[in-house]
């Protein structure tokens, strides 16, 4: 049998109230040590400025200008001509007294000004903090004041939210400088709080006239300050320094080399997960590393489609929830097509997936089948794709499997944190024994399962289960000014992530459970709320839930987005009419949810108190506009919570004069 981790410490009991620690794993390639650094690569700066020397002529940045208010081409910066706009912005950073170590802002949606600003940070050793696009006057706020941030450079429609009086700590900005331009009422809104705005030429030319030296940094400055956006309180500044993120570059370099497919410079990204967030940073950190390009979506996620025929890619990354939609499209697609055609599809699909667990590679698995079937697909994705990674989340097999099978082109799953500077582990291209997991370790990692003994989660036990514990080169170094989360997070060196793991016999990681999100309810039974939502997410009627648990009730109860298109059949399959918001409304509906949910929680053997015993029904997904989840569609449970108590505490009372009649 394959294994994919190498042990090299073994477990130990639990002793004097300590929990359980399960054995220490390497990477095969690391097992008698981690690999030597690559010298020329210290710093994110030598990322960058290596491969302009290296690549110079390549296309590096591209976006999308609108006309007439459509969306034109796609235009391209070459790396030479970034570089010349980097040593520009950065000189205007040093001509309005930016010094080593002060913390520079970027708040905006991706872009090729976002990168140069970040470059620039990089080359004069100034702290690049990257502020959520989507997030709100309050947190955008709290990390202003708390980081100390002096330069913010920022995108034309934030601007308004930025000089809002919400925003306080807007006063103790120096410089804002515009993505594009500011108006007159913007600049003059600046001014009486005394900060210099610029828009992006003027601070371009300011930086021409004043040319300044770079500053290079060194391994151990900071780097970033990346604040997770957090799906509870206040954002946690992760720090990040140099060293750490030319060192998660040079893992993935070596990981590669194992590959017969690997990364050139004639690969082209397509990002659309915020640059604001760990996954898309250091998948763009790579693909500069290798002289590749990198285009942007032109902001709107619905019309992303029309960014990948026009991009054609070769390489995507994102969140399950993006691969998910792209599944329910080919498989509505593959409903409209005749029977016929639709069992050919399903026949090529079993032959090749038969011969993809044989062991086949996906180029060889069935050339006809590609050919006849599911180049269609790929074409859907711009024609060109050849890798899709995913990560923020655990992506379910069935939509693993059958992207593997019909994109033509490399599914990983990935899992880290902004904590871990990103994936700490990655599955491998054409082993679809990694299928359900999130692949094996790293090279510059250690990994380990500590007891959660409120959880049954032993990494002693068969299987080996616990939560995930991290050790080695590509770890953050502190929150900042918060030593005592940082104190209860790295304890003798380990990185306690809060999410449960397994390792699988092969030597590859599964997600199972979160730490954080578990429950007691009254009668003391433990819920792990994220798993639950995991089970009941397959239910055809649910498109998105989420589940609640109370200490002081009994019961779960659940809020449901409903799959607006299956809700909608039975509808007039029962006989009802109205819109799919009134439909939300009906008693019938309500009860058909529930009896599907009960049915998926007998199918996979929940526990009596795992099932949801009440339902709030809800037509509108649950969006960033009312700040119910993260830029990566991560719950913001207490969020929720306070949008939906008024129903809950209904929902909850409904239920107790139920219980109180039988």
């Amino acid at each position: 049998m394959k294994t994919f981790l190498a042990q090299v410490e073994e477990g130990k009991e639990g002793k004097d109230g300590n929990p359980s620690v399960g054995p220490v794993y390497r990477n095969v390639l690391s097992k008698d040590g981690f690999p030597p650094l690559d010298s020329d690569m210290i710093t994110a700066w030598d990322i960058f400025s290596v491969s302009v020397k290296k690549h110079p002529g390549n296309k590096m940045l591209g976006w999308r200008n609108f006309v007439d208010g459509k969306v034109g081409p796609y235009v391209w910066k070459t790396y030479k001509e970034v570089y010349e706009e980097v040593l520009q912005i950065g000189s205007a950073l040093r001509a309005n007294g930016a010094k080593t170590g002060c913390r520079v802002g970027i708040y905006g949606a991706n872009c090729p000004q976002w990168i140069v600003a970040m470059e620039a940070c990089s080359g004069h050793s100034l702290v690049c903090v990257p502020l959520y696009d989507t997030l709100g006057p309050r947190a955008v706020n709290f990390i202003i004041d708390h980081a100390e941030i002096d330069f913010v450079f920022i995108q034309d429609k934030k601007v308004k939210e930025l000089l809002n009086p919400d925003c306080e700590s807007a006063s103790r900005l120096k410089v804002i400088v515009c993505f594009t331009s500011l108006t007159e009422e913007e600049k003059d809104k600046a001014a009486q709080m005394q900060i210099k705005a610029y828009s992006w030429e003027e601070f371009l030319y300011l930086g021409k006239e004043n040319p300044s030296e770079i500053v290079p940094p060194q391994p151990l400055n900071i780097c970033t300050i990346m604040y997770t956006s957090g799906t509870s309180g206040d954002p946690k500044g992760v720090v990040l320094t140099h060293e750490t993120i030319s060192n998660f570059v040079r893992g993935v370099d070596l990981f590669l080399e194992q590959m017969e497919d690997k990364m050139t410079a004639d690969d082209v990204y397509l990002s659309f997960l915020p640059l604001a967030h760990i996954l898309d940073r250091v998948t763009e950190e790579y693909c500069f590393r290798k002289g590749a390009s990198v285009g942007y979506y032109h902001g709107d996620l619905n019309a992303l489609r029309d960014d990948l025929m026009e991009l054609k890619p070769t390489f995507l990354a994102g969140v399950p929830r993006v691969f998910e939609k792209i599944h329910e499209g080919i498989k509505k697609a593959l409903e409209e097509l005749n029977p016929v055609r639709r069992r050919i599809f399903e026949a090529l699909y079993k032959y090749k997936l038969a011969w993809l667990n044989r062991g086949y590679k996906q180029k060889y698995a069935s050339p006809l089948a590609d050919l006849l079937a599911f180049r269609k697909v790929k074409a859907k994705l711009g024609g060109r794709i050849r890798l899709i990674v995913s990560g923020g989340a655990p992506l379910s097999p069935e939509v693993e499997e059958f992207l593997r099978v019909t994109t033509c082109a490399f599914m990983l799953q990935g899992y880290g944190l902004t904590e871990t500077c990103g994936p700490i582990t990655i599955s491998f291209p054409d082993e679809m024994c990694m299928m359900g997991s999130v692949g094996s370790l790293g090279l510059y990692n250690e990994i380990r399962l500590e007891e959660v003994p409120e959880m049954g989660y032993n990494p002693l036990g068969n299987p080996s289960c616990g939560e995930i514990c991290v050790r080695g080169q590509t770890l953050f170094s502190e929150y900042y000014k918060n030593p005592e989360l940082t104190r209860a997070s790295i304890k003798d060196g380990w990185f306690h992530t809060g999410d449960i793991g397994e390792i699988l016999p092969i030597g590859v990681l599964k997600i199972i459970d979160r730490r954080k999100n578990l429950v007691k309810l009254s009668q003391g039974e433990y819920v792990a709320i994220e798993y639950l939502e995991n089970v009941y997410g397959i239910t055809p009627i649910v498109e998105d839930i989420w589940v609640y648990g109370d200490s002081f009730k009994s019961m779960l109860v659940a809020v449901v987005v409903l799959h607006e298109e299956n809700t909608k059949q039975w509808a007039a399959f029962n006989g009802h009419t109205g819109s799919f918001h009134e439909l939300c409304s009906l008693d019938q509906l309500q009860q058909h949810v529930l009896a599907e949910l009960k049915s998926t929680a007998q199918k996979n053997k929940l526990r009596g108190f795992e099932y949801i015993k009440g339902v709030i029904l809800e037509s509108r997904p649950f969006d960033m506009e009312r700040d119910l989840v993260t830029a990566t569609l991560k719950k913001k449970r207490n969020k929720l919570l306070n949008y939906y108590q008024g129903d809950i505490d209904e929902l909850y009372r409904k239920l107790a004069v139920r219980r109180a009649q039988s």
